[in-house]
């Protein structure tokens, strides 16, 4: 066996590569080196700085780890996109490719039957094949979910050079055989946004529910927001309306981390479908749908000559 050296890794796996037939099977693969060989070609990364392993449904390149990461990356970001669009444009319904990839790097060694060996490479090859990036492809409209590692992020995304947006990427944990792998995710992180059941975190994110808004109150939950208060809501315990949002809703926080899963309104909201949202913002209920210091009659509850029917 080879003494282990430093290699870019990039794998590619095309979804749904099973449930097709011999010949749909023959030219997706065909497809899958062509774009592999595009985006490469794309990162100038000739054929003489890399090499390749066949893995039926999928492709493994170990790159020399002179060629430049962040082009190749780049090259994933918008080369590779164009290629799967042309060749999806004119394929038919059952030959359509959607890919997942990963980049990373690490030290790999080849053994005496051309055999590639690395805790790095399994670590990827984990990445690949985990939940999440094979949910995150299931989610999407577009036809490539790709997934970078800590070390790629670190020494590449969050420094957000020319054509790589690090706010795009977003953290994310696979379960791997030895324990938790991080990685990051490009694109949103598939159940995103969906709030659990009881005030919880939305699904994929990891935020935790404590510190959300309890109920009625739009108090802070078990402590609620840490230090000050959003702009354009009231942050003290007068329980009169913020400054600049006369006759809106009023939240308050008390201390701790709340996180809002959409978007915090503070007063009348327009352009809703075409409508308009105004009055107070409940939270939760205080037995009859309406919080605290709310409890007059309601506008339907006064009589039909005198009351204001909205």
């Amino acid at each position: 066996m080879t003494d282990p050296v430093s290699r870019t890794i990039l794998l590619f796996d095309i979804e749904r590569f099973s449930e097709r037939d011999d010949i749909e099977q023959n030219y997706l693969r065909r497809m899958l080196y062509d774009i592999a060989d595009r985006t490469l070609t794309a990162a100038g990364i000739g054929e003489d700085r890399r090499v390749r392993a066949d893995r039926g449904d999928a492709v493994m390149e170990l790159i020399d780890a002179n060629a430049s990461v962040t082009t190749l990356l780049r090259a994933l970001l918008t080369e590779t996109p164009v290629q799967l669009h042309g060749v999806n444009r004119m394929a038919s319904s059952s030959a359509q490719i959607r890919l997942r990839a990963v980049l990373a790097t690490g030290y790999v060694a080849i053994d005496e039957r051309d055999g590639w060996v690395g805790s790095d490479l399994n670590h990827a090859c984990r990445l690949l094949d985990g939940d999440v990036l094979r949910a995150a492809l299931r989610e999407r409209t577009g036809d490539l979910a790709l997934c970078v590692s800590e070390d790629v992020h670190r020494g590449i995304v969050r420094h957000g050079h020319p054509g790589i947006v690090p706010e795009e990427f977003r953290p994310i944990t696979v379960a791997g055989k030895n324990g938790p792998m991080k990685a990051w995710l490009h694109g949103p992180v598939p159940g995103a946004g969906t709030v659990a059941a009881h005030g919880g975190a939305a699904a994929g994110t990891g935020e935790a529910a404590h510190g959300g808004v309890t109920p009625a109150t739009g108090r802070a939950a078990h402590g609620g927001a840490a230090g000050g208060s959003p702009e354009g809501v009231d942050g003290g315990s007068s329980g009169g309306p913020a400054s600049g949002t006369a006759g809106g809703a009023v939240f308050h926080f008390r201390g701790g981390a709340p996180s809002f899963g959409g978007s915090l309104v503070g007063g009348d909201l327009h352009g809703v479908s075409g409508g308009h949202v105004g009055g107070d913002v409940v939270l939760g209920s205080t037995g009859d749908g309406r919080p605290e210091g709310l409890r007059g009659p309601r506008p339907c509850d006064t009589p039909a000559d005198g009351g204001d029917h909205r």
